[in-house]
């Protein structure tokens, strides 16, 4: 397949790993040779029930067989798109009730941006430095890394940047703010937490001023962080939570929540003030409901915690500088991009899939399903040790 992968479909990089997939079940891709491999990237945090997840496969073929695109969005009540976001409304907090269903979690962060916008009648938005929030215009205008903006520009005027966990950048927050979007964990950066309450600190200066907090949850979301969603970690409510990625359990989706008093201004002055022709599909609401359902009637979120313990246990070596990250959402640091790129594609090599972080090189991802096993860890932290080891003893010999 990978000459005509490569002539006809539209690439990203130079160099796309180009695995012929043939298969996946569970925690395991297989190739067109029938090799198998271990995932411990699960589609970059999308697949969190792993592949071919028996309950999400039933919902989906359930579905189908009912049906499938009927009308745009917003137009037509769908049983799946409605008992999804009243599960999802009683599993947040009071104030973030009402949920409109999108198709990526660009496009949920452009529809965030509108909202934030459309609410206080301001124009400023804050974000990050090294954030990323997607690649639309929108997004990428609050995509806090200029050398992958600098080609697309014009972008979105009055847009600034503030730098994670520094407090003294909040007074940047002020009246003129509609809105600072930011992620719980930051992600591309090198999974970065907040610390010293720094989300809480976060939310005072939006209320001192009147200006919104969006939190982008498309990766720590879902159970990821031992929470269905980051935030609830650290104690506080945002205005607007943006989702995407683990949400649909493999399939395309993203989502923004608020309250009904604010989602309900996109709907007049003008009327159409976000609108959709897929978002909602039944199918894929059938999926990410079997996948809510799946994560809160088990113990999956809190096993989360557990997993990441056995990782931090297990990922022990004089190549890795530390372990980032919470639960499931890990990232294991290394002294160099170089060092980063040779575990990641020996491991390949050898049955076992990392990637990497889009900003930090040194960064090797690991964000496995959430359904892996402890033996599973196990054998694909062997795979990472031997290959450490392997690069080791060349740099000694050298």
């Amino acid at each position: 397949m990978n000459p005509d992968f490569i002539k006809y479909q539209a690439q990203t990089s130079p160099y796309p790993l180009g695995m012929e997939v043939s298969h996946a079940i569970g925690s395991y891709i297989y190739d067109t040779n029938d090799k198998k491999y271990l995932d411990f990237v699960a589609g970059v945090s999308a697949c969190t029930l792993g592949h071919q997840h028996p309950r999400v496969n039933q919902a989906i073929k359930d579905q189908l067989d009912k049906y499938s695109h009927v009308m745009v969005y917003g137009e037509y009540s769908q049983s799946p798109a409605v008992q999804y976001c009243k599960l999802l409304a009683s599993l947040l907090p009071e104030s973030l009730n009402k949920t409109y269903l999108v198709n990526s979690g660009t496009e949920a962060i452009e529809g965030a941006l509108k909202l934030a916008k459309r609410t206080t009648g301001r124009s400023q938005l804050i974000s990050c430095h090294n954030a990323y929030h997607g690649n639309t215009m929108g997004s990428m205008s609050v995509m806090g890394f200029e050398e992958r903006k600098r080609a697309f520009r014009p972008l979105l005027p009055d847009v600034d940047f503030i730098t994670f966990n520094n407090e003294e950048d909040l007074q940047k927050i002020t009246t003129r703010t509609a809105a600072i979007l930011l992620e719980t964990i930051q992600g591309g950066a090198g999974f970065i937490q907040p610390e010293n309450d720094y989300l809480q600190k976060v939310r005072k200066r939006c209320d001192e001023v009147g200006a919104m907090m969006i939190v982008d949850e498309i990766q720590p979301g879902f159970g990821r962080t031992g929470k269905l969603f980051g935030f609830q970690n650290y104690d506080v409510v945002p205005d607007i939570v943006v989702m995407g990625k683990g949400m649909g359990g493999g399939m395309p989706v993203g989502a923004f929540t608020a309250s009904a008093e604010k989602m309900d201004l996109l709907t007049e002055n003008p009327k159409l003030g976000h609108i959709t022709t897929f978002g909602g599909h039944p199918v894929i609401a059938s999926a990410c409901l079997a996948t809510l359902q799946e994560l809160t009637e088990t113990n999956l979120m809190q096993e989360a915690l557990d997993k990441e313990k056995l990782f931090r246990s297990l990922l022990v070596h004089p190549l890795i500088k530390e372990v980032r990250g919470k639960g499931l959402m890990l990232a294991a640091m290394t002294e160099t991009a170089e060092i980063t790129n040779e575990v990641i594609l020996n491991c390949q090599d050898k049955g076992l899939i990392l990637f990497w972080l889009l900003f930090e090189g040194c960064a090797i991802r690991i964000t496995p399903p959430l359904t892996i096993s402890e033996q599973e860890i196990k054998e694909g932290c062997s795979i990472i040790l031997n290959v450490m080891d392997e690069i080791l003893k060349k740099q000694q010999e050298v």
